[in-house]
């Protein structure tokens, strides 16, 4: 069995939120046909504190995830959007942390949001809404969201914010004996184990592809759950 599932930047409550992709993934979850010992929600699981901004699949959302809380551990990691700890804790009933270091096939594998090696945000808030602006401005004109993605990966300044999250993650990962660091924020998926310290990044599921990553026996592995969700599709044709 898979130890653990790790998701994050689900950004509940903005448009662009890929709540139903993520309510058929924690379904396969509860239902077992994707079973797993513990769930890591890697920050940014809210895109702000004003629950008014919760549609009907993003309250499905959190009520799988309650549901689940009951059946197997969920370890929810603050991120810059999630707000207070203590609010988090007490609407789902879930352990939440600054960070979290499992051990898994004899490594040790660091997982934290992120933002605390992102000074950007905290130096130029006015740019960075501009940008998120743009962002979500580019996925609404093109429901693939290529446009928003291409944009972002050719951004200088994302390139050096995300060059910054990896390489400090790395660094912080050394020094407290760590085997590998995982990190979202960015949403940038990524799997770089070219190093001595391994760096993953689960990416987000405001753009498509959804993506997620799984430990088992050491072993780290980023996914594509909307390629899946395809595959899956075809196969059912042909049948």
């Amino acid at each position: 069995m898979t130890e653990a599932l790790v998701i994050s930047d689900l950004h509940l409550g903005s448009e662009n939120c890929q709540a139903r992709e993520l309510t058929m993934f924690l379904e396969e979850i509860a239902d077992g046909s994707r079973p797993t010992k513990c769930l890591i929600l890697n920050g940014d699981v809210f895109d702000s504190i004003d629950f008014r901004r919760l549609k009907k699949h993003h309250w499905k959302v959190l009520s799988l995830l309650r549901k689940l809380s009951d059946d197997i551990e969920i370890i929810w990691i603050n991120g810059n959007h999630d707000g207070p700890a203590e609010i988090i804790s007490h609407l789902l009933g879930v352990e939440v942390r600054d960070e979290l270091v499992l051990e898994s096939g004899g490594r040790k594998i660091l997982f934290h949001h992120g933002h605390r090696f992102d000074k950007f945000i905290d130096d130029h808030p006015v740019i960075t809404a501009i940008g998120d602006f743009i962002y979500r401005v580019l996925q609404k004109i093109d429901s693939t969201h290529s446009f928003a993605r291409t944009a972002k990966r050719k951004s200088k300044i994302f390139l050096r914010c995300a060059s910054k999250i990896e390489t400090r993650s790395i660094e912080y990962a050394r020094k407290i004996g760590c085997d590998a660091a995982a990190c979202g924020h960015t949403h940038h998926a990524l799997a770089n184990e070219s190093g001595p310290i391994a760096y993953y990044n689960s990416g987000c599921w405001t753009e498509k592809p959804c993506r997620f990553l799984s430990v088992r026996d050491g072993r780290v592995e980023l996914h594509s759950y909307s390629e899946i969700r395809q595959e899956t599709a075809q196969e059912t044709l042909l049948v």
